[in-house]
């Protein structure tokens, strides 16, 4: 008899992963070694191994990654003060290629030639997913569910769970109102009722923060201090950068912080609407810039700003392991060695709001700011700048 041949799976122990578990071991007759990564995500980390011994999954791995997750994905992404299309924190994309990577070395250790995923084949997950397998092992071979089973629907995938004894509570019997993600960084939702973009979100949807109309009437006050452009202190306490952003998510959610409402466009082609919370995030991008202000170069921060929508892409598109991402890092992470500095915030009914900013590296001088008499700054200077600055100017209209 022929032996089956090994494939890695991310498994999150929910219904879909659950069957995708029994499809490619009872359809494609593959042994399944499962992974499932702790990102802070809670929930079904906890029934993961349960149910993989239940599917009679002989090697299990269950790693808890959060700490890696934040200090070399998450942070280093701040340092860019990375948004997509505006507004987007990215909390889904910068969480697969340390999911991905992880799977491709444990096939080496167990001696897999395959892995799998759960995305679908509409999805952005499927490419940040795949992208990062061939990354981190060129050879790998990839099996994607999504895009080879014929179970098109969600009838089609709870009838294949009963058919093969994969329990599910009631709730999953109708289709469940929209799709989740989550991680130490953020909540996701989308898809079914999210699908009209005219139609709000139901409140009962969010489970990170409480709507701003809700949020306590006095605000909480923060003060972050920042080292080489990573947080590393929260009201005058040294956290580890998993703590440091949980207890920033705590305070943004009971505040109303970091709920964002967007269409956005899909690498693959279509647009989508994707609810979000990022409650800890929303909280250090408003004081990561505070901070910026006053140490960065006019010339670095606007440079960083200018190359920081191609990084953005870079990371939703699932290219964090490409060249270019590396080489940008490496200029944002230049750009930050004086960012050291602690900003004061107040957190308000959803608003982050900076009450004052302070740094040993300050390029803020008060004799150059201030409108009183000084003496290290001749006002008649301005006049010869200007007019340079205007010569083109002026060329331009004489010509026309």
């Amino acid at each position: 008899m022929k032996k089956k041949e090994k494939i890695v799976l991310a498994f999150s122990g929910g219904l879909d992963t659950s069957i995708i578990l029994k499809w490619l071991q009872n359809d494609q007759n593959y042994e399944v070694v499962t992974f499932t990564a702790d990102i802070g995500q809670g929930g079904e980390i906890k029934e993961a191994k349960e149910k993989a011994e239940k599917f009679g999954v002989k090697e299990i791995f269950i790693e808890d990654l959060t700490d890696e997750f934040v200090r070399q994905y998450v942070f280093p992404m701040f340092r860019a003060n990375a948004l997509y299309e505006g507004y987007y924190l990215l909390g889904t994309s910068i969480a697969r290629p340390l999911i991905a990577k992880r799977q491709v070395e444990i096939a080496k250790e167990v001696g897999a030639k395959f892995v799998a995923h759960g995305a679908t084949g509409k999805g952005n997950d499927q490419i940040r997913f795949e992208l990062a397998y061939y990354a981190n092992n060129p050879g790998i071979k990839v099996i994607a569910p999504g895009r080879e089973w014929n179970l098109k629907s969600r009838k089609d995938l709870l009838e294949y769970a009963n058919k093969n004894g994969i329990l599910f509570s009631d709730d999953k019997i109708n289709d469940p109102p929209y799709s989740m993600d989550a991680n130490i960084l953020h909540t996701s939702y989308e898809g079914k009722v999210l699908e009209d973009p005219w139609m709000p979100p139901d409140e009962s949807m969010f489970l990170r923060t409480v709507s701003p109309e809700k949020a306590p009437d006095q605000a909480s006050d923060l003060e972050i201090e920042f080292k080489e452009g990573d947080p590393v202190i929260v009201n005058k306490k040294s956290l580890s950068p998993s703590e440091l952003l949980d207890l920033l998510n705590k305070i943004g959610g009971e505040n109303g912080v970091g709920r964002l409402d967007l269409v956005e466009n899909r690498f693959i082609g279509m647009k989508s609407r994707g609810v979000y919370e990022t409650p800890g995030g929303t909280i250090l991008m408003v004081a990561r810039r505070a901070v910026e202000s006053l140490t960065l170069d006019k010339g670095a921060s606007h440079l960083k700003d200018e190359v920081m929508p191609k990084y953005a892409e870079l990371i939703y598109n699932g290219f964090w392991f490409s060249p270019e991402r590396e080489m940008l890092q490496s200029l944002i992470d230049q750009s930050q060695k004086k960012v050291n500095g602690t900003v004061k915030l107040k957190i308000y009914k959803g608003n982050v709001i900076v009450t004052g900013r302070k740094s040993k590296s300050s390029l803020y001088s008060n004799e150059m700011a201030t409108f009183e008499e000084d003496s290290v700054y001749d006002q008649k200077d301005a006049e010869g700048f200007i007019k340079l600055n205007a010569l083109r100017l002026k060329l331009l209209k004489n010509g026309s």
